[in-house]
């Protein structure tokens, strides 16, 4: 199984190869930079590896949640590239990827949490599966820091995520209890989309490129100013 896997829903710009259970990554932290290098690099990653695009099965994407610009470039992206090669697309979540490498057994809860900013996160929950993955529990969340602790149940949580950085570390804060360690400082990376990829394309999960749709979560993207003063000011 051949993927190219694209992340760009946050700071860092990633995209990575899947060839039969190896991966190749380009990954930096580049704001604003992202539809400079995506491309460029697809192709230098399939030159390496000697594969042709041709070759490919199927496109995976970060879906989101994550920056409004980012997750629609990237899904933008990997529909041209698949409608181009006629193959499907594999999208992943955001959250997940960003999840997948911080469980270290089978078992272990990983809350992975994005700033949404406007005094918001992005938040997921997930749990180490026996294969080396990570499942979902629950359906994502777009929600104030403080508000966390009514969603989340147990403890023994491993957080990661720019969600914990923000609001001061809110989050962590209303989690005290719960979360027994956290890197505010994690981003997904496009190999980790890769490998939640190809499981969801052995499980038949790929889709049709046109029916692919980015998960933003917040249903108005562009706050009036007013409203972004009334949310500065409800902080």
């Amino acid at each position: 199984m051949k993927l190219l896997a694209i992340e760009t829903a946050t700071e860092a710009c990633s995209v990575a190869l899947w060839l039969d259970g190896t991966v190749r990554e380009r990954f930096e932290i580049a704001p604003r930079r992202h539809a400079e290098l995506a491309l460029p690099w697809a192709d230098a990653l399939l030159a390496e590896a000697g594969v042709g695009k041709s070759q490919l099965d199927a496109i995976a994407v970060g879906r989101g949640p994550g920056a409004f610009t980012g997750v629609r470039l990237a899904v933008a992206l990997a529909q041209g590239i698949a409608l181009a090669l006629d193959r499907p697309v594999v999208p992943v979540s955001t959250l997940a990827a960003l999840a997948l490498p911080a469980p270290r057994a089978s078992g272990r809860r990983v809350l992975a949490a994005i700033d949404a900013r406007m005094g918001e996160i992005y938040l997921g929950q997930f749990v180490g599966d026996g294969d080396g993955l990570i499942d979902s529990i629950g359906a994502e969340q777009l929600l104030r820091p403080h508000d966390a602790a009514q969603f989340v149940a147990g403890d023994a949580w491993i957080g990661v995520g720019s969600g914990f950085a923000a609001e001061g570390g809110a989050l962590l804060h209303a989690l005290a209890a719960q979360v027994e360690a956290a890197d505010a400082t994690a981003l997904p990376h496009a190999a980790d989309v890769a490998r939640l990829a190809a499981r969801a394309f052995a499980l038949g999960q790929a889709l049709a490129p046109e029916r692919v749709q980015p998960a933003y979560l917040r249903d108005q993207v562009a706050l009036t100013l007013a409203e972004q003063q009334a949310a500065r000011g409800a902080q």
